[in-house]
């Protein structure tokens, strides 16, 4: 199934895509599409709900995120594009929650942004507590999967100091959705094409079989450090075709358009724009 949260933001309201693709609203069944709720997501007939008229504004498919936690170079292609050796466990990073915004809304450039950089990434949500979970049952944990654009500022996270977190983390550099799809409607996650046009041109394109470390694998990885919780989200690395990565580099700039998809997962579209 493919869950939505559609309304302004802050007063999303849960809804579900029937086989047409027309949007149900789903508050009459659950409060959210959140916390608890992700361990056992409502199995019900889409046609049996209301239909929801017009074309809402979509908000990330998942609320009350307590995590969002990035994993950095986890691509081969892309290590090789930035001249970077993979590496030999995964790179953890964490983004701030407060950077997660609906795949349709503005990107917003922050004050002295010189190097803003797009990355198309596999978004896992986890529906069940996971801790020290082996690989063999990590796959038990997730509820469903979506897109992440990790937005990155390559200066502040590169050129200032102290941790990637302060060039992942400004307000907006989190676009996720459109959906949340379950794990039985997706099929194989370790096989699911990417791609991210820039102003209609192409710029990413890749495939989740490069990962160097696949999604049990880091869901194991991860859960013998923190307990994930429901609702937590894992952005799982880009592959290649990051603006860092061009020659010469090329950044982001008002005005300019990107429109992310993976298989299955819908698309994402954000407008560029220079935060105030």
């Amino acid at each position: 199934m493919k869950f939505v949260r559609y309304g302004e933001a802050g007063a999303e309201r849960p809804g579900v895509l029937d086989g047409a693709g027309g949007l149900r609203d789903l508050s009459g069944t659950v409060d959210d599409i959140a916390g608890d709720v992700l361990a056992a997501l409502p199995q019900i007939a889409p046609e049996t709900l209301p239909v929801v008229p017009g074309a809402p504004r979509l908000g990330p498919p998942v609320g009350r995120v307590g995590k969002l936690i990035g994993i950095g170079l986890n691509y081969y292609d892309h290590a090789a594009e930035v001249g970077l050796a993979p590496p030999k466990e995964p790179i953890v990073f964490m983004k701030a929650t407060s950077s997660i915004t609906g795949p349709n809304d503005p990107v917003y450039l922050p004050r002295g942004s010189e190097k803003s950089d797009w990355e198309v990434e596999l978004g896992v949500v986890i529906g069940r507590a996971a801790k020290y979970v082996s690989v063999q049952d990590a796959m038990s944990h997730v509820a469903g999967y979506t897109i992440v654009n990790d937005v990155s500022e390559r200066a502040f996270q590169n050129e200032r100091g102290g941790q990637w977190t302060k060039g992942k983390s400004c307000d907006s550099f989190g676009p996720i959705g459109p959906w949340l799809v379950t794990p039985d409607e997706l099929g194989d996650v370790q096989a699911l094409d990417m791609v991210l046009d820039l102003n209609g041109d192409a710029a990413q394109r890749g495939s989740s079989a490069s990962m160097i470390f696949g999604v049990a694998e880091v869901i194991a990885y991860l859960s013998q450090m923190m307990t994930l919780h429901p609702g937590d989200i894992i952005a799982t690395g880009t592959p290649p075709g990051v603006g860092m990565g061009m020659k010469p580099p090329r950044f982001l700039r008002e005005g300019d358009v990107m429109t992310l998809a993976i298989s299955g997962l819908g698309t994402q579209r954000q407008e560029v724009r220079q935060d105030s």
